[in-house]
């Protein structure tokens, strides 16, 4: 302060000390640096040659010592050369992370980010050991330890194959139940899931004849046969022109979809731009859908 302000009285003002104090202090520091720092100028006082040297490392100083008390240090993304992981089903992750990574790779090259499946067994315990940093998912999926914030909600879509007989009229709910329907079951080998849930309310059931690990590989068999799959929309409109979509012809209801933290990340800086930055991800893939 006494070098900003080149003035004891000033300086003393703006500290809410006395003058007399701040001049003690002034005469203490003079005997540990051997050197007089501000001596009488035409107006106030003026630094020595020692004392400019040691302005910037000061300034340095203090802010170390700022950001040790404030728990906070600056986080520059064009800098940075972190590596982030994420956990989450592969639909999420299409939804997230696909667009997530394409715009760190713009603004932020020297980061890294690693996708993994979620595992809803070992999430919170690879949260709290800081072998995850972020896990994406259903409330129900998030480890209850764990912040949670809602990213988006989600409905369904049904996909069918360009040329199938129902791409072109409508799928009503007997042609529905009719139908050969692929199940995907991110844990494997499931043959029963909400949509069947949501059927057997109404007294009704559909024929699930494949069930598969990953939503990414239900486009592909979908454009091979004549089987149908329901998958979260998102999904549904990054599929490519061999797919056809179709609403579901019941009420399926929706799900939301969020992202979840150990609350010893909440104040990180790192952390909380990487969290900023996928809140802002699902809205850029629907913007770049739209402007297809």
């Amino acid at each position: 302060m006494l070098l900003a302000e080149k003035n004891v009285t000033r300086a003393a003002r703006r500290l809410s000390m006395s003058q007399p104090a701040l001049s003690a202090q002034l005469r203490q520091l003079r005997e540990l640096f051997d050197d007089p720092l501000l001596v009488p100028a035409a107006r106030g006082m003026t630094p020595t040659l020692r004392a400019i040297e040691m302005q910037d490392a000061l300034r340095e100083l203090l802010a170390s010592v700022n950001r040790l008390v404030t728990g906070q240090q600056a986080f520059d993304p064009a800098m940075a050369t972190n590596t982030f992981r994420i956990a989450a089903t592969d639909s999420i992750h299409a939804a997230v992370c696909v667009p997530l990574i394409t715009k760190i790779r713009l603004y932020a090259p020297g980061i890294r980010l690693a996708l993994f499946s979620a595992d809803r067994e070992a999430v919170g315990e690879k949260l709290a050991s800081g072998e995850l940093d972020l896990v994406l998912g259903t409330r129900q999926s998030l480890p209850p330890s764990v912040k949670a914030r809602m990213l988006y909600e989600e409905s369904f879509l049904c996909l069918l194959r360009r040329d199938h007989p129902y791409s072109k009229r409508p799928l009503d709910l007997d042609a529905f139940c009719q139908l050969e329907h692929i199940l995907v079951s991110p844990s494997g080998g499931g043959f029963r899931g909400a949509v069947d849930e949501a059927l057997a309310q109404m007294g009704r059931k559909r024929r699930v004849v494949a069930s598969l690990n990953s939503f990414l590989l239900a486009p592909s068999l979908v454009a091979r046969t004549d089987m149908i799959c329901t998958v979260p929309a998102r999904l549904a409109r990054a599929t490519g022109e061999a797919i056809s979509l179709v609403a579901p012809p019941c009420e399926l209801g929706s799900f939301s979809v969020q992202m979840g933290w150990h609350p010893r990340a909440d104040n990180d800086s790192a952390q909380k731009w990487l969290r900023q930055q996928v809140i802002a991800s699902p809205e850029s893939l629907l913007r770049d859908m739209d402007a297809q």
